[in-house]
């Protein structure tokens, strides 16, 4: 996967792709899996001299690879697909003042409890075995970029470097958030509840356990029969409540916590044995789900009012 997060960065990748011959390459890979330098050459009715003048330019944008193989009497140039995604973001950058951004990555948890059915993956393989909370103590739970349990919690440290003398007057969250079905279940709600500092900040009901259609970014390898994606959920808290997506879920304000730039920051997910709704929790990462992000947190802050 390859993901542009400004236009200047992609401009080599929208020249290779701004030529027909070359659209026509990848189509040929992407249905043939494999093909060597003559069968393309062929297959386009051009000279091997401008097909190999085509490969540079994709190759060079990581698009398609080449490799020689012995077979028969011979070396032959084999050539293959190499990217499987494009991710283009055209967001244009903002201009923050008194504002810290940071991310958590999943795995990063500081403390948990939960209970099966669990698990944890990287992007490349599941962590341990599924449905062992042993696992969410694997020497390699850092590099997690998806973990799910049926109920219990897990909690964050969230890193707080505002600049000194500062009050933080404002906290954003987001994370790509789902339940946690045996298998798969669009209607599993699941009530999933934040803490602060250990101090309860309000609740969302997650309506199920998305497996409908595959995740845009979830690997290959996962199965197709476990969590494909989530909804990407935004809690603010801000001085006259918490939200999530613009509507109020708590009457707790920023002022109640006291946080400047000495505070330390815990930030909780559970599903509380007594909810309502005991559906589990499933948290992507970047490279699992819709929408290729980490926990983000926003703090704004301002100078500390000595009065």
């Amino acid at each position: 996967m390859l993901h542009i997060t400004s236009l200047d960065d992609g401009l080599a990748l929208f020249k290779a792709l701004g030529s027909d011959i070359r659209i026509e390459i990848i189509k040929l890979l992407l249905e043939n899996k494999q093909m060597n330098m003559n069968e393309l050459a062929s297959s386009l009715n051009i000279t091997s001299g401008a097909l190999t003048s085509h490969m540079k330019k994709l190759e060079a944008c990581k698009i398609v690879e080449t490799a020689n193989v012995a077979l028969g009497h011979g070396n032959q140039k084999i050539c293959s697909i190499c990217l499987d995604k494009v991710i283009i973001d055209f967001e244009a950058p903002e201009q923050l003042h008194n504002i810290y951004d940071t991310s958590i990555k999943v795995g990063h948890y500081s403390d948990y409890q939960i209970f099966s059915t669990c698990g944890l993956a990287s992007a490349h393989t599941l962590l341990g075995e599924v449905d062992d909370a042993r696992y969410f103590a694997h020497p390699n739970r850092y590099e997690a970029d998806i973990l799910w349990f049926a109920k219990g919690f897990v909690e964050y440290e969230i890193p707080n470097f505002v600049p000194f003398h500062q009050q933080i007057t404002q906290i954003s969250i987001s994370a790509e958030l789902s339940s946690e079905a045996p298998g798969i279940n669009n209607v599993w709600p699941s009530d999933i509840s934040f803490y602060l500092n250990n101090v309860y900040i309000g609740s969302w009901t997650s309506p199920g356990d998305f497996g409908d259609v595959r995740g845009i970014l979830t690997p290959d390898w996962w199965y197709d029969s476990w969590n494909q994606y989530g909804l990407l959920k935004t809690i603010v808290i801000k001085d006259n409540g918490v939200f999530i997506d613009g509507t109020k879920i708590s009457d707790k304000t920023i002022q109640d916590f006291h946080l400047d730039y000495k505070s330390t920051l815990h930030f909780k997910m559970a599903v509380n044995e007594d909810s309502e709704h005991v559906g589990g929790l499933t948290i992507f990462g970047k490279t699992f789900g819709n929408y290729g992000q980490d926990i983000k947190v926003r703090m704004h802050y301002a100078p500390i009012d000595e009065t």
